[in-house]
């Protein structure tokens, strides 16, 4: 692996353009309007995986969209790394608060990143960290550098729950078979201080609709009388929480894994700024619940989120209405050991035991998934570390990550094998937000880091 940093030197200005060009390309999968879109991205990732070197591959067609299978197989008794990744997107709305349009790709500096960023929706989840492995694989193929077998699963779904993911890896076991499953997207605590995600939260999101009468009623000849749907709704989200942020569903925290002393020691030893993290998201204080550190609320610790709430007149001036329905969007975070199904529903019977008579309740969940956690004394994580510590120069912090990426438990339940998750991005590169972006550093230095893994872990695996 000598050579591959001048490689990715060399091709530096190409790497970037392929990138951009694949950014332009709405693939909100969230959206039917973008569908031909969507589309067009899953051709141009498949295209790009024969471009770099792999010897099959498939655009395999689903009741969504497709998923790209490509395989690089050099000789059966090597080990074969699976690697995963998405080409979907989330929606940009709203649009009026990016600083560029999100499909026009733009390279800025900013304080983090005086090399520049790519500037666009999916710049770092997950087209700009999936591209990683794509140019990774060409350097390796095309330098005869390919030390053990490849295959690659790009889905199109991931930001609408990977439903038909999942069905995909339970047909297709031994397509997929394979000793690792390397995924980037998460990300690192800093440019100068590399880690490696071992641990994600999962997810149950719901959807809770509140009726009150059967239209729209005159606020002033009923106001009073009759149960407001917004009102109670507003009620009953409020209550989900106690003084202390404790979330009060009876049964939800019955299966968190509490971690010891020792191991909330480890994790305060990243570096974080609290008076930073306020100032970056201009707020005066932190909140969360109580007896737990900020990085732990947002990791280790369960959360419930209201992600949307709408009803009644929204439009400009006044319109005196008591609204007949009003909604709610609600996610719930959840730790090891937490199951999402058993989650919603004990949601779901908690919303509708709490709701006054005045109202019905309608919760419709929507998708979900486990939480996981990778052990740092596997073969797959000892590579990894030995591969930022060849790019990086020193040795990367294990980091539970708050964030969710639901079909990873699924692939270890399915495929009987351990998930590595190096990511490239960082916390403030605004993913899901307006002016997302990727480190034009942190996007090479991917490239560069990858080829590393498959030597460390082809070697450790003998």
């Amino acid at each position: 692996m000598q050579n591959i940093k001048n490689y990715v030197n060399e091709h530096k200005d190409r790497f970037l353009n392929e990138l951009i060009e694949l950014l332009k390309i709405p693939s909100i999968s969230a959206d039917s309007a973008y569908k031909g879109d969507v589309i067009k991205t899953a051709k141009a990732v498949a295209s790009s995986l024969d471009k770099a070197g792999c010897d099959k591959v498939e655009i395999c067609e689903t009741a969504g969209y497709p998923i790209i299978y490509a395989e690089k197989m050099i000789d059966p008794k090597l080990p074969t790394i699976l690697v995963y990744g998405h080409y979907d997107v989330q929606p940009p709305d709203p649009i009026n608060l990016w600083t560029s349009p999100p499909f026009e790709p733009v390279i800025k500096k900013t304080n983090l990143h005086p090399e520049g960023a790519i500037f666009a929706r999916g710049a770092c989840d997950d087209k700009g960290q999936m591209y990683m492995h794509v140019k990774a694989l060409e350097y390796m193929t095309s330098q005869n550098e390919l030390p053990c077998n490849v295959k690659f699963m790009i889905e199109g779904e991931e930001e609408v729950g990977s439903v038909n993911l999942a069905k995909y890896v339970k047909s297709n076991q031994k397509k997929l078979e394979n000793d690792v499953i390397l995924i980037s997207d998460t990300g690192m605590i800093a440019n100068d201080v590399p880690s490696i995600t071992t641990g994600l939260r999962g997810l149950s999101y719901v959807e809770v609709e509140v009726t009150g009468p059967n239209r729209d009623l005159h606020s002033g000849l009923y106001g009073g009388a009759v149960a407001n749907p917004i009102n109670v709704l507003t009620k009953m989200i409020a209550s989900l929480h106690d003084e202390n942020n404790h979330i009060t569903i009876p049964g939800f925290y019955d299966h968190v894994e509490n971690l010891s002393n020792e191991e909330r020691a480890q994790m305060a030893k990243a570096p974080f700024s609290l008076n930073d993290y306020k100032k970056a998201l201009d707020i005066e204080a932190v909140y969360g619940e109580k007896g737990y550190t900020t990085n732990e609320r947002n990791s280790i610790r369960p959360t419930l989120d209201v992600n949307g709430i709408w009803g009644g007149y929204t439009g400009e001036g006044a319109k005196t209405v008591i609204a007949s329905k009003a909604y709610a969007k609600i996610s719930m975070r959840l730790v090891p050991n937490q199951d999402w199904e058993n989650i919603t529903t004990l949601f779901k019977n908690h919303f509708e035991n709490i709701a006054p008579k005045a109202v019905t309740i309608k919760v419709t969940p929507h998708h979900g998934g486990q939480g996981y956690v990778t052990p740092i004394d596997s073969i797959g994580y000892k590579a990894a570390s030995k591969a930022y510590e060849a790019t990086f120069g020193k040795t990367p912090i294990p980091q539970r990550s708050g964030g969710s990426i639901p079909i990873v438990a699924l692939f270890e339940e399915e495929l009987k094998s351990k998930t590595i998750l190096m990511g490239f991005g960082l916390d403030s590169d605004a993913i899901h937000s307006p002016d997302e972006h990727f480190g034009v550093w942190n996007y090479l230095k991917g490239i560069e880091t990858i080829p590393h893994f498959y030597k460390h872990f082809t070697e450790l695996s003998k």
